[in-house]
């Protein structure tokens, strides 16, 4: 359909200024949410406004009231993903203990919060973007992985995880976490202390040092 595939071009002063009610900003974050989901199912390309607007019943017209188009659309998802992601990373880290004790409860509060709210949106193409909207997106998302790498290197130091690369541990976790935002919406049944157990089997018994002093 027209619009699906333009490049952003809408201005503040050309768009049409929207809501600040809390029912707008609810509309909104439906809309984000339906977005996020059909697309880590489809990819960028498959999904469509048309769909997406089906989802939550309303039409493609409501889309655009929000966002000037698909491109548009899917940035704003890539926005709230990764402020969402920064929170938790936020507060579980402000609760303290060992490197591997913020690491696990950070994992676990990180997928508590997307049951609750939807999944984040694990894209690893953004080609789709505008430069500037690439650029953002990049610098964001380097400063949550230096913030995971800071908490591995904190557990080697605090002797909670074993001596690893810590850059290679950080991106072999979130492509764990790019693969499960895409694959457990489609099973019914899991729950977090089930993701948290196979994720301890894969990963987190291996980083933790057993070695230890009590």
């Amino acid at each position: 359909m027209s619009g699906d595939n333009d490049i952003a071009t809408a201005t503040l002063d050309g768009h049409k200024p929207l809501s600040h009610s809390p029912k707008s900003a609810k509309k909104r974050d439906a809309i984000l949410r339906a977005a996020t989901e059909i697309i880590n199912i489809k990819g960028y390309a498959l999904a469509t406004m048309t769909e997406i607007a089906a989802a939550l019943d309303l039409r493609d017209a409501a889309l655009y009231y929000y966002f000037p188009n698909k491109q548009g659309l899917v940035f704003a998802c890539h926005q709230s993903s990764l402020e969402r992601f920064e929170r938790v990373l936020s507060e579980t880290n402000a609760e303290g203990g060992t490197g591997f004790e913020r690491l696990e409860r950070f994992l676990r509060a990180l997928l508590k919060e997307s049951g609750r709210n939807g999944p984040l949106l694990y894209f690893g193409d953004r080609s789709y973007l505008d430069e500037g909207q690439r650029d953002a997106i990049a610098a964001c998302s380097e400063h949550l992985t230096r913030r995971l790498e800071r908490i591995i290197q904190d557990g080697m130091a605090d002797d909670s995880i074993t001596t690893c690369e810590s850059s290679l541990v950080v991106q072999l976790l979130l492509g764990m976490l790019i693969w499960l935002a895409k694959w457990v919406p489609t099973v019914e049944g899991v729950t977090v202390d089930r993701l948290m157990a196979a994720i301890g089997v894969v990963g987190l018994q291996g980083l933790r040092n057993d070695a230890r002093p009590a």
